[in-house]
C-alpha cells in the first residue's frame, strides 16, 4: 500500500508539472511578444526621429548658408569695411552651423543638458588640442580691432611673403602675391609678428640708383633724370624730386634718385623710370660703365 501511494504521489506531481508547462510557455511567449513589440516601437520611433534629424540637418545647413550670405550682403550694403565683412561673414556661418547641429541632436532625443555638458567637455579638450587654432582665432579678433591692414592693402610679412590682402577670415588671412599665388597666413602669427603695410599711406617714396662713368658730367645726368621724372604724371612735385651723388664706387659714380608717387603707382613707375633713363642718358653722352679692374704689371 505504501508503495502504491508513493507511486501515485509521483505520478500526480508529474501530471501537475506537465500541466504547468503550457502555462509557462504561454507566459514566456506573451513576455517575448511584449518585448518585441516594445523594441519595434522604439526602433520605429528612433527611425522617425533620425530621419527628422537628417531633414533638420540638411535643411538647416542650407538655411544657415543663405542666412550667412544675406548677413554678408547686408554689411556690404551698409558700407562696412571689407575686412569686417569677410570676418563677420565667416564667423556667422560657423555659428549658424553649430546651432543647426545642436538642434539636430535635440531632434534625435539628446537632452539639452547632455549637449551642454558634452560641449563644455569637448571645448576644454579641443581647446587644449587646438591651442594654435585658438591663437589664430584670437589673432583674427586683434587684427579686426587694431586694423594693421585691411582688404586691398599690400603687406609684407617678416618671413618674406608679400601680396594683396583679399580676405580676413576667422583663422587665416588670404593674400594674393604679385605672381598670382594664393597664400593663407595664420592670424596668430600675423598679430604677433612684424608686418609692413605697403599701402598704409597714400603716397610712397621711390628710390633708384643710377651708375655713370667717371668723367661724365653729373650736372647733365642730374638735369636729364629730373626732366624724365617731371614728365611723368604719376610723380608728385611736392616733395620735390631729388638726384644726388650717393657714392663713388670702384668703377662708377652712383647717383641716387628719389621721388614721390601715389602708393599704387610706386612699383610700376620704377621700371618705367629706369628704362627711360637707360634710353636717354647715352644720347647725352652719359655712359653706364661695366665693372672693371685695372691691373698694373711691373717687370
Amino acid at each position: 500500500m505504501e508503495k502504491v501511494e508513493v507511486i501515485d504521489g509521483v505520478v500526480g506531481n508529474a501530471v501537475d508539472v506537465i500541466q504547468a508547462v503550457p502555462e509557462k510557455i504561454q507566459a514566456s511567449a506573451t513576455e517575448l511578444k511584449t518585448l518585441v513589440s516594445s523594441l519595434t516601437g522604439m526602433a520605429v520611433d528612433f527611425g522617425l526621429k533620425f530621419i527628422a534629424a537628417l531633414v533638420v540637418l540638411m535643411g538647416g545647413m542650407w538655411v544657415a548658408k543663405r542666412l550667412a550670405r544675406s548677413f554678408k550682403r547686408m554689411l556690404e550694403r551698409r558700407g562696412s569695411d571689407a575686412s569686417l565683412v569677410t570676418f563677420l561673414g565667416s564667423f556667422m556661418n560657423i555659428l549658424l552651423r553649430i546651432f543647426v547641429i545642436i538642434i539636430s541632436l535635440a531632434t534625435v532625443g539628446v537632452q539639452m543638458t547632455s549637449i551642454v555638458a558634452v560641449i563644455g567637455a569637448a571645448s576644454l579638450a579641443i581647446g587644449m588640442a587646438l591651442s594654435g587654432t585658438m591663437q589664430n582665432f584670437a589673432g583674427g579678433i586683434i587684427i579686426m580691432f587694431l586694423k594693421p591692414f585691411k582688404v586691398g592693402d599690400i603687406i609684407s610679412t617678416s618671413d618674406g611673403k608679400t601680396g594683396t590682402v583679399k580676405k580676413i577670415m576667422i583663422f587665416t588671412t588670404e593674400i594674393h602675391t604679385f605672381d598670382n599665388q594664393v597664400v593663407l597666413l595664420p592670424n596668430g602669427a600675423l598679430s604677433n609678428s612684424q608686418i609692413t603695410n605697403l599701402s598704409g599711406n597714400e603716397t610712397r617714396r621711390a628710390e633708384l640708383n643710377v651708375a655713370i662713368s667717371y668723367g661724365d658730367s653729373v650736372d647733365v645726368a642730374r638735369k636729364e633724370i629730373l626732366a624724365i621724372i617731371r614728365a611723368d604724371k604719376r610723380v608728385l612735385m611736392d616733395p620735390e624730386p631729388n638726384v644726388f651723388v650717393s657714392d663713388l664706387g670702384d668703377s662708377a659714380v652712383i647717383l641716387t634718385v628719389r621721388y614721390w608717387t601715389p602708393a599704387a603707382d610706386m612699383i610700376p613707375s620704377r621700371g618705367d623710370m629706369l628704362e627711360a633713363i637707360y634710353n636717354k642718358l647715352p644720347k647725352k653722352k652719359i655712359h653706364f660703365p661695366f665693372p672693371q679692374m685695372d691691373v698694373h704689371v711691373k717687370k
